[in-house]
């Protein structure tokens, strides 16, 4: 065990506003064994198994001698846990992690073309959003490293989402984290890449190089711990260099699922504001679904920032999917519904692509090798983009599993 020359260290946030977070202060000392200060509403209910976390923390990483002070705002063991190793791993060098169960809820893996009509940004370092972000049902939850923590709360940020990973069930939501820009967030990857973490997001990307790094980091940790299954990374094109190469960046790699736009970035790289009209970005947003297509990815838009207007959200929702992208991110709850309504598929959109779908296997059954609709000829891309339709409208429950009998 390697101590610094520092013996205090704190993690976490307290206050009036802060809730199902806690504060830890640690002091350690030479002797006088470990003493545990504990303030916390639930105490008489839940202190002797607060206490015994902290114990069993303290002595996996060999600490016998010790002050901890926590403020506790209905912190769960998954944040408590966090909380505390944080502040031990600011004073002690060590390769020890405290870790709790991975559970059942979580073991699931995603395909590369999983449904990403919505995800959710939630704040790294703010667990009181994270608890209850899977009923939403959104699909894609972010826990962010990036953007929404605060420099000095990186760290320990880590920990947080590390443990949410493994303790916080999303209900079958796609678990993804905002890594920080490479090369700073190939050090997140360690906190991440272990605990099953469904697809990763690169940050202002500017090249296949990026995605490189990240993918040979990755490749190392699993290696080194023995892990399995795929891990899909979107990288995020947030600047006009970025826009150049998207291309490059989508092809970079097999295991590159989908790319998205982060329009705040750009636009202040353009050196313009950002509108609900948009004009600012079309080339922008155009050149990224290009891109993805090209690549044969899924290609996503940027979130929408005005929470309040659903009108203005529905409007962008219906630009965006016209525009060809697969999905947007959201930074609220509220926008998960409007997100899901417009970027489905409506009904002449299911009606068309029922009649495609069932002229491409009518021919099949023929064994004809020539697919046609009334006097048109139908290509092999026209039926796949229909079959994605048909395979959409079923799984959002808007067309019934044996259709043909319909047609």
């Amino acid at each position: 065990m390697n101590v610094s020359a520092q013996n205090i260290a704190f993690a976490g946030n307290k206050g009036d506003r802060v809730r199902s977070d806690c504060f830890v202060n640690l002091e350690l000392a030479k002797e006088g064994g470990l003493q545990i200060l504990l303030q916390s509403k639930v105490k008489p209910m839940f202190g002797n198994s607060i206490n015994k976390l902290v114990e069993d923390i303290l002595n996996h990483f060999e600490i016998n001698n010790a002050k901890i002070t926590i403020v506790d705002s209905g912190a769960l063991p998954f944040v408590l846990a966090a909380r505390i190793e944080a502040s031990i791993k600011k004073l002690i060098k060590t390769d020890k992690e405290f870790l709790l169960e991975l559970i059942p809820e979580n073991r699931y893996q995603t395909k590369k073309d999983a449904f990403r009509f919505s995800r959710l940004y939630l704040p790294g370092n703010t667990p009181s959003l994270m608890l209850n972000a899977g009923i939403h049902n959104p699909n894609g939850i972010i826990l962010d490293l990036e953007d929404a923590v605060a420099p000095d709360k990186k760290f320990e940020a880590s920990f947080v989402v590390r443990n949410a990973l493994r303790e916080v069930n999303y209900y079958g939501a796609e678990r993804m984290v905002r890594i920080n820009q490479v090369p700073q967030g190939l050090d997140d990857l360690d906190f991440i890449v272990p605990h099953n973490v469904n697809l990763i997001l690169v940050p202002k990307c500017e090249s296949k190089n990026q995605i490189v790094a990240v993918n040979k980091r990755i490749d190392s940790i699993k290696k080194e711990k023995g892990i399995k299954g795929d891990i899909w990374l979107m990288p995020i094109i947030e600047s006009a260099l970025g826009v150049i190469k998207a291309y490059e960046i989508a092809s970079a790699a097999d295991n590159v699922a989908s790319i998205a736009i982060g329009l705040e970035d750009y636009t202040a790289d353009l050196g313009t504001r950002r509108t609900n009209k948009g004009t600012e970005s079309f080339f922008a947003r155009s050149m990224v679904v290009n891109a993805a297509k090209a690549a044969g990815i899924q290609a996503i838009d940027s979130v929408f920032s005005d929470i309040s207007d659903m009108e203005a959200l529905k409007q962008n929702v219906l630009v965006s999917k016209s525009l060809g992208f697969d999905g947007m991110g959201c930074i609220h709850p509220r926008q998960i519904r409007v997100i899901h309504e417009n970027f489905a598929p409506d009904q002449p959109e299911i009606e068309k692509a029922k009649k495609i779908v069932d002229a491409f296997l009518k021919a099949n059954e023929k064994g004809l090798g020539v697919v046609s609709l009334g006097s048109k000829m139908i290509d092999a891309p026209v039926v796949k983009r229909a079959q994605k339709t048909v395979d959409l409208a079923i799984s959002l429950g808007l067309l019934e599993k044996n259709w043909r009998k319909d047609i």
